[in-house]
């Protein structure tokens, strides 16, 4: 659309309808109820007043847990850090046993005795496995969301973890960043509900609950908009985009009362963001009023050495003044605020603010009147990895997936005859929780040729080959599975391993073909400039397609790729993203039918690499393309159409939908009342299905319909959902013409107008 207003209410898209230990030194009452703000206050005064420079110092110091790996906690370098007052928390250490002992040593070896949080990247479940974050938000259900990091948050805490690096709300837009797994997509509307359900589902209502954990929003900010898609390269942009796109998921988060925030690696304006002071504190404290920590990310702090704006005494000095609380891993913090304070570089109020903020971060945890409430034995082994909570994850991964194609309902497939199942993926268990699943038990997850074979059980024959590596490049195989995520190379060459998958697949009644990327082909540190599946499962999938026989690509990825070729030679393709710990059986849900598949895509996926970044709400140009393909002298390319090969917001069903004319209950609308939208959706076809509808400008609705039935879906828009930051950066609604759209995607022409005045 061409005018601001239409450009607003599509970026403002999107949203759905379902479907007492240092008590007793100090001397401070303890009280069994969730704390207030001012009890808080007090507690935390009372705590400080007792502490040395050096101990204030050692809050704020966060090291990694990676030498209680082996040896005795005691005896490590951390332990004595721990018992001298120098460490605030720890990161990557598990098991109710190991955290135990490890704040043993904090609360009775330490002479403030003060307890440690324990932290981890605990993303998209812990043991129980829920789909990739990407994946997950095709489900647009947020309370399937919400109840995934309840799930997590139950699982984590009951191993004695109560602090998690999670929601990743970073708005991503380039599929060549391998992070979009990790996040829900290109759209901030939808970005900010989801970021929402995942605050509520680790925190719960009462963060002294012993099954709830503490949020830590990242990465603020903008880390999604690296240039190139390069993994924590450069960011700059303006203001408002900032404001009316990269920004409203954090803010979400905050406001859902996110605990912690992390810093993201990136410079804004020229200032790494662990040093920004405009980011962390007038923006986020002072503008938004977060009143919870700050932590940098993984080395942050050290890492402005080499962005160049000084040394490692001068950029922890800047971080803390910029309003940064806790130092990851750099101990930048540790061994150079002292200094920094003897020469005035930072006043004792800075690092009083900075751990007066961990310390109510501890009380807010309860872990003041208990630090060993995370650490039961009993609820470690009664609450982890049970059957209730694989089976949520099971359903959440059959709501994630996404029918890219199905020609001639080649879906669901029949269990029956003979299905030959080949790829590289297809036995690949240890791939199954994809990126960032630090707690999986990978050696128990669901492959996806274990998950087909109990489906069948006798009723059908299932045969297997590998067909291909994952990548000609042994090399390039080896980055792409690291952390255990073997894929088992073959040491025959592809010629071999492809003979020996169509000698299987020529007897076969259809071919399952399991292909893409591997779990950690996307993720942290893993950008891409070819987004295609890599050659030699191409021509695996090309010399299937020779043998006549009907082949569903199962696609496993982390991102968007680059499917030209495929859409237009593959009869079905179905998009699993990585389903987590019971992928295989989720999968084996949707290929049998015994689910029929509801997802619908959060990030756009482009025709080729030359179009990105692409995504729905780009605004247009002053010489917008009118027709589908090449004008001279509009904004287009020679090549290629400005068209996406699947647009945000798009997904195929089992079932077929109709809908109907959009309908507005009044023509227009004033500053102060709202306005109601209404479509009616007909499943026309002979299957239950759950159909999500979209309404571009405010909501997004899933509805669960029979055959035959139709539903009237209605939206209600107010002024605040036709708001946009200006140029003043003052949130405001403009009189004016509106246009809105309700389909199943968002390229849907199915519209209707209204009048704001």
């Amino acid at each position: 659309m061409i005018t601001r207003t239409t450009v607003k209410s599509f970026l403002d898209t999107a949203s759905w309808i379902s479907l007492g230990f240092l008590l007793l030194w100090i001397g401070i009452s303890s009280c069994s109820a969730p704390a207030t703000t001012s009890s808080i206050d007090q507690r935390v005064d009372s705590v400080l007043a007792l502490m040395t420079i050096e101990e204030k110092i050692g809050q704020l110091n966060l090291p990694t847990a990676g030498d209680f790996v082996t040896g005795s906690a005691g005896s490590s370098d951390i332990a004595k850090k721990i018992e001298q007052g120098l460490v605030g928390g720890l990161f990557n250490i598990k098991s109710v046993t190991r955290i135990k002992e490890v704040q043993r040593i904090a609360v009775e070896k330490s002479r403030l005795k003060i307890p440690l949080l324990f932290g981890m990247d605990v993303i998209h479940g812990y043991e129980s496995v829920f789909p990739i974050p990407l994946g997950l938000s095709c489900s647009w259900d947020m309370k399937l969301i919400e109840q995934s990091a309840r799930t997590a948050a139950q699982e984590a805490t009951a191993d004695g973890i109560n602090w998690t690096f999670s929601p990743m709300v970073d708005l991503a837009r380039d599929p060549r960043w391998g992070r979009v797994s990790e996040g829900s997509g290109e759209d901030p509307y939808l970005g900010s509900m989801i970021a929402q359900a995942m605050v509520r589902g680790y925190q719960g209502d009462d963060l002294t609950a012993n099954n709830t954990m503490m949020a830590c929003v990242k990465h603020y900010a903008l880390y999604g908009a690296a240039e190139g898609g390069r993994d924590y390269n450069t960011t700059d942009m303006s203001r408002l985009r900032m404001y009316n796109e990269h920004f409203p998921p954090y803010k979400a988060a905050v406001d859902a009362g996110a605990g912690s925030v992390m810093a993201s690696f990136n410079e804004i304006d020229g200032i790494p963001a662990t040093a920004n002071k405009w980011l962390l504190t007038d923006v986020l404290r002072t503008q938004w009023g977060f009143d919870g920590f700050l932590v940098s990310d993984y080395t942050g702090v050290s890492e402005m050495v080499a962005h160049g704006i000084g040394d490692i005494q001068t950029v922890s000095a800047r971080a803390l003044a910029a309003g940064m609380d806790m130092d990851m891993v750099s101990e930048g913090f540790l061994t150079t605020l002292k200094k920094s304070l003897e020469e005035g570089k930072i006043t004792e109020k800075q690092l009083d603010d900075a751990c007066r903020r961990v310390l109510a971060a501890k009380f807010r945890l309860g872990l003041f009147d208990d630090p060993y409430r995370y650490c039961s034995e009993d609820r470690a082994k009664q609450e982890v990895y049970t059957s209730e909570n694989r089976a949520l994850a099971r359903k959440a991964a059959t709501e994630s997936f996404v029918l890219l194609k199905n020609e001639k309902n080649t879906l669901p497939i029949k269990k029956s005859g003979t299905i030959a199942l080949v790829g590289p993926l297809a036995d690949a268990k240890e791939n199954m929780p994809g990126t960032w699943s630090v707690a999986a038990r990978s050696a128990d997850a669901i492959s996806l040729r274990e998950g087909l074979t109990k489906a069948i059980g006798t009723s059908a024959k299932l045969v297997y080959a590998k067909g291909a590596n994952l990548d000609e490049d042994a090399a390039f195989e080896e980055r792409a599975t690291p952390f255990g995520k073997t894929l088992h190379r073959d040491p025959r060459s592809a010629t071999a391993l492809r003979e020996e998958a169509l000698r299987i697949a020529k007897n076969a009644d259809v071919i399952v073909a399991a292909m893409g990327e591997s779990a950690e082909m996307s993720g942290e540190s893993s950008s891409r400039t070819n987004l295609d599946i890599p050659a030699t499962q191409k021509e695996l999938l090309k010399a299937l397609l020779q043998t006549g026989k009907p082949v569903v690509l199962v696609l496993f990825t982390g991102r968007p790729l680059t499917l030209v070729w495929e859409n237009e030679n593959i009869p079905a393709i179905l998009n699993v993203w990585f389903g987590g710990s019971e992928a295989g059986d989720a999968i084996a849900d949707v290929v049998f039918g015994e689910v029929n598949p509801s997802g619908k895509l959060t990030m756009t996926f482009p025709q080729n690499i030359g179009q990105l970044p692409l995504y729905y709400a780009h605004k247009n140009t002053g010489r917008p393309l009118q027709g589908p393909w090449f004008e001279k002298f509009k904004s287009n390319y020679l090549d290629v159409t400005n068209e996406p090969l699947y647009p945000f917001g798009y997904g195929l069903s089992y079932t077929t939908f109709e809908y109907g004319s959009v309908k507005l209950d009044k023509e227009s609308m004033t500053m102060t009342d709202s306005l109601t939208v209404s479509c009616e959706v007909k499943n026309t076809g002979s299957r239950e299905g759950s159909e999500i509808v979209q309404l571009y400008v405010q909501d997004l609705v899933g509805s669960i319909t029979r055959p035959g039935e139709s539903k009237v879906v209605s939206f209600t828009i107010s002024k605040k959902d036709l708001s946009f930051y200006n140029q003043d950066l003052a949130f405001v609604a403009e009189p004016g013409e509106f246009k809105v759209y309700v389909g199943g995607d968002s390229q849907t022409k199915n519209e209707a107008k209204f009048v704001l005045r």
